[in-house]
């Protein structure tokens, strides 16, 4: 059983999404971030960095005590090895695999969220914030595009946490303010992720947990009101 400690970002979603095709059981204790519900002692005892997702895993392959795992590439990479699947297992393949989770990591989701947060939440517009970070959401995509190009249905040959990772930093792209149909072999590779049945699932389950998404003046506080005072508390 693994114990899924998840909100409906992103983030969250690249854990559902496996967890689905895995087929692996679990169950889902709700974080709203919005409410200050990843500060509870209980919740930073497994995720010190105060962000969902994290996971505890009841029953690790050592057969020891449970495994409290953090950060979502983190938490991807140990599902994978865990059930020996949605990982490459040749040493070129995994390499490949790991390198895009990686960028997703390090590229995609850190720019893409800065281009959330001065679109969408900032509390006035700035214009060189927001150009910088839709240009380079951009830049990113068109890396993704051209890496497709070559015949790749996926990223890194079948399917695997490389897709899962960088799928659900392409959902919102119209927020964004990027247009897929500038990147076809990017957009064909949407659809075709978006139509598995596990995507699916995942998506209609995040619409029954966060049932009104709106970020309103006290969320907005309590997500990038955040310093160094926070973590000491």
């Amino acid at each position: 059983m693994i114990d899924l400690y998840y909100w409906t970002t992103p983030n969250g979603h690249k854990v559902t999404l496996f967890l689905e095709e895995a087929g692996l059981p679990y169950r889902i204790h709700p974080v709203n971030i919005g409410r200050g519900e990843q500060f509870a002692p209980d919740f930073l005892r497994i995720a010190p960095n105060n962000r969902i997702p994290a996971i505890v895993d009841q029953a690790p392959a050592d057969g020891g005590a449970p495994v409290p795992i953090f950060e979502s590439g983190a938490i991807l990479l140990y599902l994978a090895d865990k059930t020996r699947r949605f990982i490459p297992q040749d040493l070129r393949g995994r390499n490949e695999a790991l390198q895009w989770l990686f960028w997703q990591m390090a590229g995609l989701g850190p720019m893409a969220g800065q281009n959330h947060h001065f679109v969408q939440y900032a509390p006035e517009p700035i214009p060189y914030a927001i150009a910088r970070y839709v240009k380079e959401t951009a830049r990113l995509y068109g890396v993704l595009d051209k890496h497709l190009s070559h015949g790749r249905d996926y990223i890194a040959g079948d399917y695997s946490i490389a897709d899962m990772a960088c799928y659900p930093w392409v959902v919102p792209h119209e927020r964004q303010r990027q247009d897929l149909g500038g990147f076809p072999h990017l957009k064909a590779w949407f659809e075709r992720i978006r139509a598995r049945p596990t995507t699916e699932r995942a998506y209609a389950l995040a619409q029954t947990i966060n049932t009104a998404p709106t970020v309103d003046e006290a969320a907005k506080k309590l997500l990038f009101g955040q310093d160094a005072s926070t973590v000491r508390r």
